[in-house]
């Protein structure tokens, strides 16, 4: 392990990668410091934590998603979940819009250009939520003390405000979304995930030096510790197992003479992986639940009074639908990045195919068949992970404090096993030991079935 991290430093343009994503990260979590014009956010830190010790909430739930932008009412204090929020609208209108389903297929220049419409509904879309929250803010009063300051709050009859708020936070989302896209690009490991992780793992202290002053004070008996810190294990344990987990098709390609020379023969396997989705279907269901919780929050009326109160985090209706729609974005992500009949074909052209099943639309079917079954199984772990913290508070007890929640688990594991499988990638494509060293199993280079992009489509090669 040690000798695997230590080879990272010896191929220069990994280097080069790593250093440049920490430095991306660390202007992030600088910029979570860069407070917006015209609030008191020592306020706004205490009015959250009262609504905290009361039950939480979807505020808490932003300002975890935000890596404690909200309660420092940041230049970032949307986050990154704005552009979540566009890529998801994008990815169905590019399944029921034919015009965009056929960009789609046009390759680099049609993600380039639905890239593009993606950033043009991020700033829309922060637009919105930056009026939301700025109307939000003007109307908390804590203990006497408002969080916007008396002379914003008369500038204009308090639309001066808005306005700079609006500005000032669609920018901040805007320089998020391109650091986001520089991370993926000339860093290592998916920028925007990376930026979310970051987040999380920035607050890691505060809680465990808030969890050490519970046991100190009395709040958290040590039962209630020792089972927190069992069920952290068992999940990290479960969510490490199941990510690694995947099916494997076997695949027998026919021999080919071509020329003087044989091609195929070789038996290889399909790898299909249990969880195909990642850390995508959380994010997209929290994304989405928070929206609604926005709107019902910025109007008196009785009935959306009702909504929000219903949709509180912690609660059996939002946890019930929480996990109802991370089953659906587990499959329709699944959908998005892996097509069978792409696969199907990719096999046959190149003479491939599984033993006993025929090439062609059959192959497709069965590969089909076979991952609806095991998306399946993932999607229940997914759920399961993310409501896992509000099932064991209900069993053993409140006080448990489970800073992260199983979806902040979820995603800092998640990540951090995804961003190691690329540094450990660019380690053995420059013939260096993978963390794993030379005796112990790792990743083995791949070999494709004859095209696509994803790992799904694609086969080991044998050893």
């Amino acid at each position: 392990m040690t000798g695997g991290i230590l080879n990272i430093f010896r191929i220069p343009e990994l280097r080069k990668r790593i250093i440049f994503t920490l430095s991306l990260l660390a202007v992030y979590r600088i910029g979570i410091f860069v407070t917006t014009p015209g609030v008191d956010r020592g306020v706004m830190k205490e009015y959250l934590d009262a609504a905290q010790s009361q039950g939480g909430g979807f505020l808490n739930l932003f300002n975890f998603f935000g890596g404690g932008a909200l309660e420092q009412l940041s230049v970032f204090a949307l986050g990154i979940m704005p552009y979540i929020t566009s890529s998801i609208i994008m990815q169905l209108m590019t399944v029921a819009v034919p015009a965009l389903e056929r960009l789609k297929k046009e390759g680099d220049q049609g993600n380039r250009k639905i890239t593009q419409y993606t950033r043009y509904g991020t700033i829309l879309i922060s637009v919105i939520q930056g009026g939301m929250i700025a109307s939000y803010l003007k109307g908390i009063n804590h203990n006497g003390h408002s969080v916007v300051n008396a002379d914003w709050s008369a500038a204009w009859s308090g639309m001066g405000f808005v306005l700079i708020t609006i500005l000032t936070l669609t920018a901040g989302t805007s320089f998020l979304m391109w650091l986001g896209e520089q991370i993926t690009e000339r860093g290592v490991g998916n920028g925007i995930s990376l930026i979310i992780f970051a987040g999380i793992v920035a607050r890691l202290p505060e809680a465990v030096y808030s969890t050490i002053m519970g046991l100190k004070e009395g709040t958290y008996k040590p039962f209630e510790m020792f089972i927190l810190v069992l069920v952290m294990v068992g999940v990290v344990f479960a969510i490490v197992f199941v990510e690694r987990a995947q099916r494997r098709l076997p695949v027998q390609y026919a021999k080919r003479v071509v020329g003087n020379k044989q091609y195929g023969g070789q038996s290889t396997h399909l790898p299909l992986k249990v969880n195909t989705a990642g850390v995508i279907p959380p994010i997209f269901a929290s994304s989405i639940l928070m929206f609604p919780a926005t709107i019902a929050s910025m109007f008196e009326a009785e009935w959306l009074q009702r909504f929000q109160t219903a949709l509180q985090p912690g609660g059996w209706q939002y946890e019930t639908l929480f996990a109802a729609m991370i089953i659906f974005f587990a499959y329709f992500y699944t959908a998005v990045q892996f097509n069978p009949v792409d696969v199907a074909d990719n096999m046959k052209k190149f003479g491939g195919f599984i033993p006993g099943v025929r090439p062609g639309r059959a192959t497709a079917e069965y590969i089909d068949y076979v991952l609806s079954r095991i998306t399946f199984g993932g999607a229940l772990y997914l759920a399961l992970v993310c409501v896992c913290p509000v099932i064991i508070q209900k069993l053993v007890s409140n006080q448990v404090p489970f800073y992260f929640g199983g979806t902040g688990l979820l995603i800092v594991v998640g990540v951090a096993l995804d961003t190691a499988n690329q540094i450990e990638g660019h380690l053995i494509a420059r013939h260096y030991d993978g963390f794993t060293g030379p005796k112990k199993r790792r990743i083995r280079a791949r070999q494709g079935t004859g095209g696509g992009s994803s790992s799904n489509n694609e086969a080991a090669t044998p050893a």
